[in-house]
């Protein structure tokens, strides 16, 4: 993906580009707090080299790119349309993105960086490259109008697909939040720890004293996406000069509360509770959830920041640094936490919502006011469907909660088999 030809060999390219008939591009970086020139090798630059490879394809039918919804910013109100990204855009008004000088910045502080080195040893070095780039990447997705480097590197993907792929056919799908499957290969499976696995598992373990919840929380699982593909790919296989844009999400019809996500989570941990190294029973503390990030901001600042600067004066003053350790470790997990905050706030508090084309009738065409084929899908996010007759039982609530419960069962293993601590 980060090479031309993307690593292939000759004789190996050339090859696929006789047989290969579908390109489904579906590798990124998902850190929302990545390196800014690894960020762009693959979310960017990546989508540059599966399209050239695309041109040298003869018998393509279709190329297919997976983005995100949330190419959309997180500054969008009300409805957003299923339309092409353009070359340059961004969504600050009054700039424009260089993409090309985009990557010459990275590569130039890259290179300041190693030049700058001043006798640190490899690892220091590495580390504080490490976290100059990470804080690049945040600061120019910013500075154009997008939440994270995570977003701003897949727009930037998407537009120079728009602007290469000539007359090659190109579909892209946008999914909101992926979370574990409804289905397939069994409800609730999901590979390691991601999006709000991180919150279910650090609220399991008691390492969530409070944390931020919106109105709404569009995700979508995974099976549907990997469907909604499927029938993407067949819906628009062999129609030269398409350009569609699908939108992949729930909250239109039927949208997750993070007040239903907190008490589902609440409730598996009440059923389950965890057993600590003694054998006993741990009892389940329910987080603080706040309805704004200046108030859990301010909360954090009241009942820990303070607290720990006093433990910091004393223990210099008047402790002879006898609590340094714990003090860092404690810092450490409170700036932590205020981060994970502060990047996923543009997603809890999100206030648009996409029009979907799978199961709503959209879908749109590039230059079609009315656009696109209709793509429908069987379920419903959130609803758990009967094997007889399709009946719904239960409704969203319980779906859900069994949702949580797979979750972390699943998180269990996965913390098991990797000898997770």
């Amino acid at each position: 993906m980060t090479h031309e030809g993307l690593g292939l060999e000759s004789t190996r390219a050339k090859q696929l580009a006789e047989e290969v008939d579908i390109i489904v591009n579906g590798a990124a970086i998902t850190n929302f707090y990545e390196r800014y020139d690894v960020a762009m090798a693959s979310n960017t630059f990546g989508a540059v080299h599966v399209c050239n490879f695309a041109k040298q394809c003869s018998n393509l039918k279709l190329l297919l790119h997976i983005s995100t919804a949330y190419v959309a910013g997180n500054k969008q109100k009300g409805r957003i349309l299923e339309k092409p990204l353009q070359m340059g855009r961004a969504l600050e008004k009054g700039r424009l993105i260089d993409i090309e000088a985009e990557l010459e910045l990275a590569n130039e502080v890259k290179e300041k960086l190693v030049t700058a080195r001043s006798g640190a040893d490899d690892a220091s070095h590495q580390q504080l490259q490490k976290v100059a780039m990470k804080e690049l990447g945040l600061k120019r997705a910013k500075y154009f109008g997008w939440p994270n480097v995570y977003a701003f590197t897949k727009a930037m993907g998407e537009m120079v697909i728009g602007a290469r792929r000539g007359d090659l056919p190109v579909v892209i799908v946008r999914p909101s939040i992926v979370i574990s499957t409804f289905q397939d290969p069994f409800p609730g499976w999901i590979e390691g720890i991601r999006t709000m696995d991180v919150t279910i598992a650090a609220c399991y373990e008691q390492k969530l004293p409070c944390f931020i919840g919106g109105p709404i929380l569009d995700s979508i699982p995974g099976d549907m996406v990997v469907n909604a593909t499927l029938v993407a790919m067949a819906t628009h296989y062999d129609r030269a000069g398409t350009q569609v844009v699908y939108h992949v999400t729930s909250a239109l019809q039927n949208p997750l509360s993070c007040n239903l996500l907190e008490e589902s989570t609440y409730a598996y941990c009440l059923m389950n509770p965890r057993v600590g190294t003694d054998n006993r029973t741990v009892k389940h503390k329910r987080p603080l959830v706040f309805s704004r990030y200046a108030y859990f901001h301010a909360y954090m600042v009241l009942a820990y920041q303070t607290p720990l600067q006093v433990l910091y004066l004393a223990n210099c003053l008047l402790l002879c640094g006898r609590f340094t350790e714990h003090h860092n470790k404690l810092n450490r997990s409170l700036n932590y936490l205020m981060f994970m905050a502060k990047l996923y706030a543009p997603y809890v508090f999100f206030k648009g919502w996409w029009k979907a084309g799978f199961g709503s009738g959209g879908g749109r065409a590039a230059g079609e006011p009315g656009g696109g084929a209709a793509l429908r899908l069987g379920h419903v996010p959130g609803l758990w469907a009967s094997p007889e007759a399709g009946s719904v039982i239960g409704g969203r609530n319980l779906k859900f909660k069994l949702e949580v419960f797979f979750y972390i069962k699943n998180w269990r293993w996965w913390k098991t088999r990797n000898h997770v601590l």
